[in-house]
């Protein structure tokens, strides 16, 4: 194991040592720099009191010398003499021990201390204190003590330069001062230093090794703990490598299960769980890829928008289950019409949506269409049930009616709403001037929005009469809506808007509020209309406030609810969920019922006998056939057969003749309704039509609810 404490020995011994060598020489080195710095500039004050104090013998000196000639110098002994007695007076009580003044030649002009008369100086302190500059030397040198016996001592040696009258530097001045106390003192600090450096550095170290030592300890402990763990660890891998085996077998099923569970969220993202065709994410990839691969070569792709009709009355009529399997039938019967080239996606709901590569005019695309809608001519058959299902299929061509995802789709889906629109199994081609429709469409909306807050829309009364005595029975509210914009705006145009959008549950309601207000408002004036007739659209009954609605408008006008029907067509009926508990709740209020258009929807009898309705209307389209059609006269006279045996009413809409009214009178039609017995009138003018026929009018008595 690695020995933590005897490491940290080693490095902290030789980082100590390393830490001394370094910082004694340089504490030394700078304190000698240091005291060298006070000296000289003691040196400098006393060179420049004595050069004041002995500048004029001084200069006599430095003139009368010869420059080298030593008989010449024995001539000035006298001066000399007086000038080292006068030097020595001001050296006394000083550390300077020595004196020296030198002429420009280097020779020694005169010294404190023996020395010999005429040696040259020629050191570079000397010339820099020529040159007017001033140096410094730390020497030792052997001086005289006071018992007369040598003694060396540490001593700064500094040259000056001794200036002349006219500024030039005459001589050179050189000092000995003793600063031997001083280094003394040095020695003394650096040993204290020392001292100190090496206590605080054995204090570190002996309080470091006593944490390295606590931390040897616990790494040996650690290693024990380790030693013994390995060893247990090792017996237990020995005692469970059998489990561990079982476990990576384990771990390998759950592995091939998670990447099986990862392949079918793979295949759930870009397909469609009902059908298994591809979805919508995988549509507009692949469509995506294809348009960015046509290039400019030329080529075309089609888009195909397919969508149900009726499927939303078979689902709520059947339930979701059939609507499932049915949507499965339907998506393989499609995916045998078309090429194994060509990929087929459901999109939601009813919507299936096609990506035709590679097509080289329109009219293949159109052949397409044709057997995706001839597909439809034979029906799907469930428990039991045959279900003739049409589709309506929209076509754009790619890059002539768009060239982005978004854009081809939406063309597409814009052409299946005007295949809806041409009637049931139809296929249409975009074109431009549908987007514009769908533009003007999408006004004609945010007018009808605004057309309740504008006054602009208006109710209208048409007659329905006794079929025998031609008594006026009742009158259907007809909605018309005069748009400033727009003008006479009939109902085929804006009702099917008002119903997508949602307008229609305001409209109905305000239909319904006016009505039962007019008929009230005729009551108290003496003109009671026996019953009024209201259409009703699915999207009002979807709405889960419409019976409360309907109480609150009763209860506000003060309509007797047996006055009120509500007529509904077999469509409505078929997209509304759970219609026979919707039509019971209706029948609880106490309004009657009627089945508007029969005979052209579904006409499901075993459907027909659940639905609590007290009345049938006879299509128009079956009314304009008396005379012309025996079919339409075959399902007539069925209809009201069906009617009497099963206890409803009937009415006859659309009768614009005296011959269609006496057919429907033989056969037991109760009630006649069409332009034989007036149009539809605004409601003053059907006020005044019937004022003006007393032998017709309706019975004046006072209303009275139940």
């Amino acid at each position: 194991m690695f020995n933590l404490l005897r490491y940290f020995s080693t490095i902290s011994f030789i980082l100590i040592v390393l830490a001394a060598g370094v910082f004694g020489p340089l504490y030394r080195q700078l304190a000698e720099k240091q005291i060298s710095h006070m000296a000289e500039r003691r040196n400098v004050e006393t060179a420049e009191q004595l050069e004041r104090l002995l500048s004029p013998p001084l200069r006599q000196l430095l003139l009368a010398a010869p420059g080298g000639d030593d008989g010449a110098a024995q001539r000035q002994s006298a001066r000399l003499t007086a000038f080292g007695q006068q030097l020595s007076a001001l050296m006394a009580n000083t550390t300077v021990v020595e004196a020296r003044f030198y002429n420009r030649l280097g020779v020694v002009v005169f010294a404190s201390a023996p020395t010999p008369t005429g040696e040259r100086l020629n050191s570079a302190g000397f010339r820099a204190a020529l040159a007017g500059g001033v140096s410094s030397e730390l020497k030792r040198q052997t001086l005289p003590a006071t018992d007369g016996r040598p003694v060396e001592r540490q001593v700064l040696v500094s040259l000056f330069p001794l200036p002349g009258r006219d500024g030039e530097v005459e001589g050179v001045f050189e000092l000995y001062q003793d600063v031997t106390p001083l280094m003394v003192e040095l020695e003394r600090s650096q040993r204290w230093v020392a001292v100190s450096v090496f206590t605080v550095f054995a204090l570190l170290f002996f309080l470091q090794y006593l944490l390295v030592r606590r931390a040897q300890r616990i790494l040996n402990e650690q290693e024990r703990r380790l030693k013994a763990a390995r060893d247990t660890l090792e017996q237990e891998i020995e005692a469970r490598t059998g489990e561990l085996r079982e476990t990576n077998l384990k771990l390998q099923d759950e592995i091939a299960e998670r990447r099986e569970a990862e392949s079918k969220l793979n295949y759930l993202a870009y397909h469609d769980p009902l059908t298994g065709l591809a979805n919508r994410r995988s549509f507009v990839e692949s469509l995506d890829v294809y348009l960015r691969g046509m290039g400019d070569g030329g080529r075309q792709l089609a888009v195909l928008f397919i969508d149900l009709d009726q499927f939303k009355q078979v689902n709520d009529a059947f339930g979701h289950s059939v609507g499932d399997e049915l949507l499965i039938t339907v998506a393989a019967r499609l995916s045998e019409v078309l090429r194994a080239a060509d990929m087929l996606s459901r999109i939601g709901g009813d919507e299936f949506i096609c990506l035709i590569g590679h097509v080289r005019s329109e009219d293949e695309a159109i052949l397409v269409a044709g057997q995706i809608v001839d597909a439809f001519n034979q029906p799907f058959r469930f428990d039991g049930y045959d279900f003739s299902l049409t589709a309506s299929v929209g076509i754009c061509l790619a890059p002539r009616d768009g060239s982005g995802v978004v854009e081809l789709m939406r063309n597409a889906d814009t052409a299946m709403y005007q295949a809806k629109a041409l009637g049931r199994g139809q296929f249409s081609c975009y074109r431009p001037e549908m987007t514009r429709r769908a533009q003007e469409r999408s006004h004609v909306e945010n007018l009808l929005r605004r057309a309740l807050e504008n006054d602009e829309l208006a109710i209208c009364l048409q007659a329905q009469v006794d079929a025998g005595s031609g008594r006026l029975t009742g009158a259907e509210a007809l909605l018309r809506w005069h748009s400033p914009e727009l003008g006479l705006v009939l109902p085929n145009r804006f009702i099917p808007l008002a119903e997508e959008s949602g307008i229609i549950i305001a409209i109905g309601a305000w239909v319904l509020r006016q009505t039962c207000r007019l008929a009230q408002d005729w009551a108290a004036d003496g003109f009671t209309l026996p019953m009024v007739s209201v259409n009703v659209s699915a999207r009002q009954l979807e709405d889960p406030e419409f019976d409360d609605m309907l109480r609150g408008i009763l209860a506000e006008t003060g309509m007797n609810p047996a006055r009120l029907k509500l007529e509904l067509t077999e469509s409505v009926l078929m997209g509304v969920g759970e219609a026979s508990a919707h039509l019971d709740h209706l029948r609880q209020i106490g309004v009657s019922l009627a089945l508007d258009d029969f005979g052209i929807g579904y006409s499901s009898l075993s459907y027909l006998k659940q639905l609590p309705v007290q009345q049938l209307k006879i299509d128009r389209s079956f009314v304009t056939g008396i005379g012309r059609n025996k079919g339409d006269e075959a399902i007539i006279r069925s209809v009201i057969e069906l009617a009497g045996h099963l206890g409803f009413g009937i009415v006859a809409e659309g009768v614009e003749t005296p011959e269609q009214a006496a057919f429907l009178t033989a056969l037991g039609c109760q009630q006649l309704q069409g332009n034989l017995h007036g149009a539809a009138a605004t409601p003053a003018e059907f006020r005044r039509q019937w004022d003006k026929r007393p032998d017709v009018r309706p019975d004046k008595r006072p209303d009275k609810r139940p």
